[in-house]
């Protein structure tokens, strides 16, 4: 294999458009730190943490000192602390953080602060992580302020924490945060954590002899995994592998009204022409991808009818190994429809075993 690696550079005209010129792209040490006195360093912000003989921390590192942390310093027997202060056009990295942090997402999830500069954005239900990737990628070119997400797609129990931004040490330039708020603005929201409410799945299990025969070998492990995201199969049929029949189970399973339907066959998919296809057809349904870049997996097949989606990855169903239904169900199960392009888009990272 030949190498070769094009680097490709991330375009900085969008930061650059909103003020932050050439101070957004690289990291510069504005704030000038400096030893001084105890008894002068009220109001200004350490540069260290700072510990009892005995190892317990006493105060940490971006605290910003008050009249009583300089009493009890002096009671410690401190003389001099490292320190350093906010310079015209500085904000500190809390409030910076908080800023960003504040109008990063959508849906359900919360900003709590944390210490160090640091803020996290918790999910407060079951939910579908969504990513808008470019422009996180975009926002990150800053080096005074970094944010760490989950994956696009990626599922998030209430609880488990969806991002964090984290400053530069102690302060950013004003400028840069407006910068970085004016992209938010002007393209929306980098995350939305899109809750799972109640889904309700339907599953036609079919096989070429007796649909029963899918319905045992698959049953076990299609609820171990919807059991993952909160889920459950609300609605059963069994059906032979044909297209008239499995038409009609679909229909019936149409009148539930899902969230989505699950098709879990015993023969993989050759193509939107193949029996499953021709039925999804017969039943009103329209396709939306077949064929995805993931592995296992890639002969999955999706399509919609009435924004119902109807998925078909039949190896898949009898695997508890990681493979694309385990990409493609958080977005499903939290109704949000899911495209071709966005199927496309699987491929970086898409081997999973």
């Amino acid at each position: 294999m030949t190498t070769m690696y094009n680097q490709r550079k991330p375009d900085y005209t969008a930061l650059k458009e909103h003020g932050g010129g050439p101070g957004i792209l690289e990291y510069r040490k504005i704030m000038r730190a400096q030893t001084v006195d105890v008894r002068e360093s009220a109001g200004r912000i350490l540069c260290c943490t700072i510990f009892r003989p005995g190892g317990k921390k006493l105060l940490s590192k971006g605290h910003t000192l008050s009249s009583d942390d300089v009493r009890v310093l002096e009671t410690e027997g401190m003389q001099q602390v490292w320190v350093t202060e906010l310079e015209d056009g500085e904000i500190p990295e809390d409030q910076a953080v908080l800023e960003i942090a504040t109008r990063l997402g959508c849906g359900a999830g919360e900003v709590r602060a944390a210490s160090g500069g640091r803020a996290n954005i918790i999910a407060t239900a079951d939910s579908c992580l969504l990513v808008d990737e470019d422009l996180l990628k975009q926002i990150n070119c800053t080096a005074s302020l970094v944010i760490v997400t989950g994956s696009n797609f990626s599922f998030a129990a209430a609880g488990d924490r969806l991002a964090t931004i984290k400053s530069a040490p102690f302060a950013v330039a004003a400028s840069e945060i407006e910068a970085m708020v004016g992209m938010l603005q002007e393209r929306g929201n980098i995350l939305q954590a899109r809750p799972i409410h109640d889904p309700q799945v339907a599953v036609l299990y079919c096989d070429p002899v007796h649909g029963d025969r899918a319905r045992q070998l698959f049953e076990n492990i299609m609820r171990q995994r919807l059991g993952n995201f909160t889920a459950q199969p609300n609605f059963v049929l069994v059906s032979v592998e044909d297209e008239h029949a499995i038409s009609r189970g679909l229909t019936h399973l149409m009148k539930a009204r899902p969230t989505l339907i699950l098709i879990a066959s015993t023969t993989a998919p050759q193509g939107p022409d193949d029996v499953i296809g021709r039925a999804m057809v017969r039943a009103g349904a329209s396709f939306e991808r077949f064929l995805a870049p993931v592995e296992p997996g890639s002969r999955m097949l999706l399509g919609y009818k009435e924004n119902v989606p109807i998925l078909s990855a039949p190896g898949c169903y009898r695997s508890t190994k990681r493979n694309v239904l385990d990409i493609m169900l958080p977005p499903l199960l939290a109704r949000y429809r899911m495209l071709g392009w966005e199927v496309a888009g699987l491929g970086h990272g898409g081997l999973l075993s």
